[in-house]
């Protein structure tokens, strides 16, 4: 809501403006348009409710969009975004949590048939090896949430990439057994550290603090658990590589080029530990890049520095 105030305060400025007065005199029927949508309470409320409704889609992308390892926690990003997304829907028709939506029947159809098709087999089985989804802890955060090892869809899933990375029967064979020590807290991973560090250790850190006892799984796990699960950051890198070795630079050896975007993407990085990151006129620069985590105020400096004639138009 504080984005919008700043959107309609722009937009109320831009009204007393030399622009907005050229504009008026050139088209009247346009301009008195303009003015009723600017101070119409309701459109403004249906503005606020679509930036409510797309913003848990919205913010799962962004995290998803990274270079980070964010492979483990999709299966659950979509289905904290899809209750998210129903709780704002049914808030806005004003129903309770049992009721039906038809909007939503639609909305969840979209998201479902999206999902159905960019799930993979490593998607579930990065899932399975988080030991966070297994403890009380995030169990309690939803009535229907079950451990990874208890559902029917993540299990098919994950026996598909246990077949993939083993494929001789023998080794299958043990994988699976140690997955089953690991998901069922037998012998180490029932111990009270081990049973307590599945919160609060990363899961990376917590294989390899006691999964030595379960090598295939670990092995696995340490694969998953550090992928990424986007490949824009290669993208970003092949933009970066066409910016240097342009139709006007096709003389330059790839060697060259590829030193030239190794140094670009690493000063891109270290900039971001220099004071001048956070302050002064340059600072943010590189907003909206590889990161997701929140940077305070950036939100609201990209849309203090927009215009209304750039955002309307």
């Amino acid at each position: 809501m504080l984005i919008l105030n700043f959107i309609v305060e722009d937009m109320l400025e831009y009204r007393i403006s030399d622009q907005w007065t050229a504009y008026k005199e050139e088209d009247v029927e346009k301009a008195a348009t303009v003015k009723e949508i600017i101070l119409n309470d309701v459109w403004w409320d249906k503005v606020d409710y679509i930036i409510a409704f797309i913003a848990s889609i919205y913010d799962m992308l962004r995290v998803t969009d990274t270079n980070k390892p964010t492979l483990h926690l999709v299966y659950d990003m979509w289905d904290t975004m899809i209750e998210k997304v129903r709780a704002t829907i049914l808030r806005h028709e004003e129903k309770e949590v049992n009721d039906q939506s038809t909007f939503y029947d639609v909305v969840y159809y979209i998201l479902i048939d999206r999902w159905t098709k960019s799930c993979t087999p490593l998607h579930c089985m990065a899932h399975s090896l988080n030991p966070r989804y297994y403890i009380d802890e995030w169990l309690a955060e939803a009535s229907n949430w079950v451990p990874p090892h208890m559902g029917t869809e993540i299990a098919v899933e994950r026996n598909k990439c246990l077949r993939k990375y083993f494929p001789n029967p023998d080794d299958r064979k043990m994988a699976t057994k140690e997955f089953a020590r690991s998901s069922g807290g037998q012998d180490i991973f029932g111990d009270f550290d081990s049973l307590q560090d599945r919160w609060s250790l990363e899961p990376k850190v917590w294989w390899l603090v006691y999964g030595d006892s379960t090598p295939l799984h670990q092995k696995v796990a340490l694969k998953l658990l550090s992928q990424p699960c986007s490949l824009s950051c290669c993208e970003r890198n092949w933009s970066t590589y066409s910016f240097i070795h342009s139709m006007k630079r096709n003389k330059m050896t790839p060697k060259r080029a590829e030193d030239l975007v190794y140094i670009h993407t690493n000063l891109h990085l270290l900039s971001r530990k220099n004071e001048s990151y956070t302050i002064g006129q340059s600072k943010m620069w590189d907003i909206g890049g590889d990161e997701w985590d929140p940077l305070e105020g950036a939100g609201v400096l990209a849309i203090a520095n927009s215009s209304f004639f750039f955002f309307f138009f």
